[in-house]
């Protein structure tokens, strides 16, 4: 660009001169003509120019603060016209007239007039002038909020030994706490006028609610107002679900925040040891709502326990699940599925344990937080559990077979014999039975069994030795074998595959049968049913993923897709997994 004097621009130079400066000093050379002539042909569109004049003059209006004339000139034009149109007129009297009769300058008119009259401020009542001669010797505050459909952000409570109804909580992002005028503590008297002290809490939430635009509450401030606090980051994957309208326990039900089992929750406000302040991670509301506390449900859930009120929804953790021994015609395709998981299986000393969500025997919370891999560390290991009938041996193989570079597979030890085309370290180790026994009473192995008068077994040393290929080893496991797999050195992203065959009524038994491949009955389906609900409700709160299998080609695309947001994208994991 040749170097010109730059234009010079005062204070007082308007937005459009300012451009038409700015046009003029853009003089292309050699080396940027096609950039320079396109941009000077977009600083001279007139639409551009147009709108540079008008952001001007609005500017101008905004710094004048101007105020209408009068709030009637529609009906003054109406008027002007009728004289005019009394007598004899003169060629400028008649194009008056032809002006003021035009539609669009009557709507413009009306227009003007419609915003002269109107008062743009909330309409708030008249201050009261009176106050309860009981209140003389006391602070007394008026708050007016102006709220539409949504909650006012505030729950009270009755204090046990005055009576007073004070405020318990304010909900973080709620109406009374954008307000800044409601504090906890606070005592409430009135609502829009109406003395609020003989009546009951749950009727008082229920005017509150109910009330639509202009509130007027009556306040005798609390003696210290509490400082606003920052919202906290503490995240929380909650691990049962919770319904606030079926919890009679609830503060207030409509402050309650609804979740599932598996959703993140921001905890906001840990202030009340009861019940805490928390947001939905991807929901858009903004308001902060009430959960249980870790405390509480814990302690709830004790006493349902011993009272034997135990709820359907929430269970103790379940330490042993024994899933039916399948036949399985095809053993060292489906190795897993085929055999039982010994009781007596032992883990090695010292092998590092994540601790359990709440250090108790309850489901309640895990406090998360957002795990990026970071370069040079190992992969995620990548545990694939799986029902009856999921079949999720030739799952795990197509992945592996379509991309070896990425994955891995642990390999199993056994005692069988070794047949002619198979080598060791590849399908199988295969080792004695007593170095096979001695291996188990080491703790050598995630998860061992017997089939056929033959033991095999998959052992952690298989799985290190395929992270430190810096591949993602993938494993199908009984599901107590996460007991020693959920350690923060392997981090398992863990899915969930079941059969889909009876997510639908109308599936018939022959499509279910090209399905598995095998003739199936109904009894069979009802078995895989079960299968997949006992496997979900006791271990649903390790399942990151539940990937429904309808047939092997989408399983695995999608499989595929999931296997690359878990070694690309952040993932919520254990706090403990991460913390240093």
């Amino acid at each position: 660009m040749t170097q010109r004097n730059m234009p010079v621009v005062s204070t007082i130079t308007d937005l459009h001169e300012t451009l038409a400066l700015l046009t003029s000093q853009l003089h292309p050379d050699a080396n940027h003509k096609e950039d320079l002539v396109f941009l000077k042909g977009v600083f001279s569109e007139k639409s551009l120019g147009y709108l540079m004049k008008v952001h001007d003059k609005l500017k101008q209006y905004e710094k004048q603060s101007p105020s209408p004339v009068l709030h009637s000139a529609s009906c003054l034009a109406e008027d002007l016209t009728e004289e005019l149109q009394d007598g004899p007129l003169e060629e400028d009297e008649k194009e008056l007239l032809l002006l003021l009769s035009a539609p669009h300058l009557k709507a413009v008119l009306s227009a003007h007039d419609t915003v002269a009259q109107k008062n743009f401020d909330p309409v708030l009542p008249p201050l009261p002038d009176d106050v309860d001669d009981d209140l003389e010797e006391e602070s007394v505050k008026i708050v007016r909020l102006v709220k539409n459909k949504e909650p006012l952000g505030a729950t009270i409570r009755r204090d046990e030994v005055t009576g007073a109804v004070i405020v318990a909580r304010i909900m973080r992002g709620g109406a009374a706490d954008r307000s800044g005028l409601v504090h906890v503590g606070d005592e409430l008297r009135e609502v829009n006028g109406n003395l609020i002290t003989h009546k009951r809490p749950d009727e008082i939430s229920h005017i509150l609610s109910q009330s639509q635009g202009s509130i007027t509450l009556k306040i005798i401030p609390a003696i210290v107002e509490e400082d606003k606090m920052k919202e906290s980051r503490v995240y929380l994957r909650a691990l049962f679900d919770y319904v606030p309208f079926e919890d009679r326990a609830t503060p207030c039900q409509e402050a309650g925040l609804p979740f599932k089992r598996g959703d993140i929750l921001q905890v906001v406000s840990q202030e009340d040891a009861t019940w805490w302040q928390a947001k939905k991670v991807g929901d858009c509301n903004l308001r902060a709502a009430l959960i249980p506390s870790t405390h509480f449900q814990e302690r709830r859930l004790r006493y349902r326990l011993k009272t034997g009120s135990f709820p359907a929804s929430v269970y103790p953790k379940v330490t042993t699940y024994e899933r039916a021994e399948q036949e399985d015609a095809n053993v060292e395709a489906g190795l897993r599925r085929s055999f039982r998981l010994k009781k007596e299986r032992q883990s090695s000393p010292g092998d590092p344990r994540t601790p359990d969500a709440t250090h108790s025997d309850f489901l309640i919370y895990e406090e998360v937080t957002l795990y990026v891999p970071r370069h040079g560390e190992k992969p995620r290991l990548i545990v694939l559990l799986g029902s009856l009938g999921a079949r999720i041996s030739e799952l795990k193989q197509k992945v592996i077979a379509e991309n070896s570079r990425l994955y891995g597979l642990a390999v199993p030890h056994t005692t069988r014999p070794r047949k002619s085309h198979e080598r060791e370290g590849v399908e199988y180790h295969f080792i004695t039975k007593a170095a096979f026994e001695a291996d188990i009473h080491s703790g050598t192995f995630i998860e061992y069994g017997e089939y056929k008068d033959n033991l095999y077994g998959t052992s952690l040393e298989s799985i290190h030795r395929i992270l430190d290929q810096n591949k993602m080893c993938l494993v199908d496991v009984q599901p107590e074998a996460l007991h020693i797999l959920r350690t923060p050195a392997l981090k398992p992203f863990v899915v969930f595959v079941r059969p889909s065959v009876f997510d639908s009524e109308s599936k018939s038994l022959s499509s279910c049968s090209s399905l598995l491949s095998v003739a199936i009955t109904e009894h069979d389906i009802q078995d895989m049913r079960q299968s997949a609900e006992k496997m979900e409700q006791s271990f649903g709160h390790w399942m990151d993923y539940i990937l429904v299998k309808e047939e092997l080609l989408s399983a695995v695309a999608e499989l595929h897709v999931l296997l690359d947001r878990v070694r690309l994208e952040p993932q919520w994991v254990p706090l403990s997994w991460v913390r240093t």
